[in-house]
């Protein structure tokens, strides 16, 4: 968490100690989303102290929980002098500010900590213009049941990216602020789309990695690059819940010279507030124009069947859940060999078990990857007239020759052409 001045400059990181509460809805099993309430937690740097959970038919409209377990709340917190409390669902102004006034100390809710999270590990000007949408989308309705705690807001989490002053402005300020940064992603939107025009051009087909946060997909991307000998060209990884933020994009070569391009996306987590679905949709819609979708899934997890659910829902409200998918369990080197024999056999064929620590199962994969990509291509023979030599090149660039002779008319290339290219150089084939 950093502490922020009214100028907007960082203080310092500041140190909380905090209570995690939820609610159970009509008997609902709360504990695997309060389990990663605890994982959003530490990501932050947050100390967990302990939690508490109530079972409830309806939710009370003005504390959320109920009086008797709001005065528990305010004496756990007492007890283990905690300075934080941070709740598991998404919480009114008012809430929150009955809340706070009756625990004493600040309260915040699941989707402050995920905009905080993402607020600090956003490194693009346009991830950075993406959460600080999202979190005034998020303030706007707030203002006026939430509006004198607002103002005593000094720093910490939540208070990242607009800073203080935005959050003491009317809704006429904030409304204009989110409308320049819409106008801002539009431009960077426009200039993708520009980039996204080259790259069809090339003809290059697509996969990208999607996913929970945390199962794996940048670590199988710098292991990919690691086989196409591009090292200098890993992305940054941790074993930790939203390490990466900002989109990717590497070009991967396979041994037989197919190329591809490589998009490491922003991982999914339950609950995600709509506020950041909507505003990283601008960056999430690449996945809509992949040929490949390469679902990574931690094999170790043992929610990996509602992690598996949480991201194919956030693929289908991006219209992207028609689309190929080819499913990778990762960190096989931590599930034991019974265990792991049974995923095996009740897989799909249209999956596969590796580990990017060992390395194991990844020649699998680039099989499966190649025939996802490549099922199209054709041998063909080309005789291409010397004085076109930029058509050689950029033939050579995407294939390797199998064949290449010079005959007195041109070069004589024998080679694997997809659908699209065999168009493109029709002109050129004999055979």
């Amino acid at each position: 968490m950093i502490r922020i001045k009214d100028d907007g400059t960082v203080v310092d990181r500041e140190e909380y100690r905090a209570i995690l509460a939820g609610v159970s809805l009509g008997g609902e099993d709360v504990d695997r989303s309060m389990d990663e309430l605890k994982g959003l937690a530490e990501a932050d740097g947050i100390e967990v102290l302990g939690m508490m959970t109530q079972n409830v038919e309806k939710i009370n409209a003005a504390t959320f929980i109920g009086s008797g377990k709001l005065k528990e709340l305010a004496e756990f917190v007492w007890n283990m002098e905690a300075d934080l409390v941070v709740f598991n669902d998404e919480l009114s102004g008012m809430q929150l500010r009955n809340i706070e006034e009756a625990v004493g100390c600040r309260i915040i809710d699941r989707t402050i900590l995920i905009l905080d999270i993402f607020a600090d590990r956003a490194t693009s000007m346009e991830g950075k213009l993406q959460v600080e949408l999202a979190q005034l989308q998020y303030r706007m309705p707030r203002l006026l049941g939430f509006g004198k705690s607002l103002s005593r807001l000094g720093g910490g989490i939540g208070t990242r990216g607009p800073g203080e002053t935005k959050l003491e402005t009317d809704r006429r300020h904030i409304q204009r602020r989110m409308d320049e940064i819409k106008r801002s992603i539009a431009e960077v939107k426009a200039n993708r789309s520009v980039q996204r025009s080259r790259r069809e051009k090339s003809g290059l087909p697509i996969a990208a990695l999607v996913g929970y946060t945390n199962a794996g997909k940048s670590s199988i991307m710098n292991r990919l690059l690691a086989l196409s000998e591009k090292e200098e060209k890993q992305v940054y990884e941790k074993d930790m819940l939203f390490a990466t933020l900002d989109t990717a994009q590497r070009l991967i070569t396979l041994d037989d010279r197919c190329s591809f391009l490589l998009i490491d996306t922003v991982g999914f987590v339950s609950k995600l507030p709509h506020a950041l679905v909507d505003a990283f949709k601008a960056t999430l819609e690449e996945v809509t124009y992949a040929d490949l979708l390469i679902h990574v899934v931690d094999a170790s997890f043992e929610g990996s069947d509602f992690q598996t659910g949480v991201t194919l829902s956030v693929l289908k409200e991006l219209g992207a859940d028609s689309k190929p998918i080819l499913t990778v369990y990762n960190k096989t080197d931590l599930v034991p060999a019974e265990e792991l024999a049974e995923k095996q056999l009740t897989s799909g064929k249209d999956s596969c078990f590796v580990s990017t620590k060992t390395g194991e199962g990844y020649e699998e994969l680039l099989a499966k990857i190649r025939g996802a990509l490549f099922s199209d291509l054709q041998t063909v023979r080309l005789l291409v007239p010397y004085d076109k030599g930029g058509v050689v090149s950029a033939i050579l660039a995407k294939t390797a020759a199998l064949e290449t002779k010079y005959e007195e008319n041109g070069t004589l290339l024998t080679v694997e052409l997809n659908e699209e290219d065999r168009g493109r150089y029709r002109e050129y084939i004999l055979s």
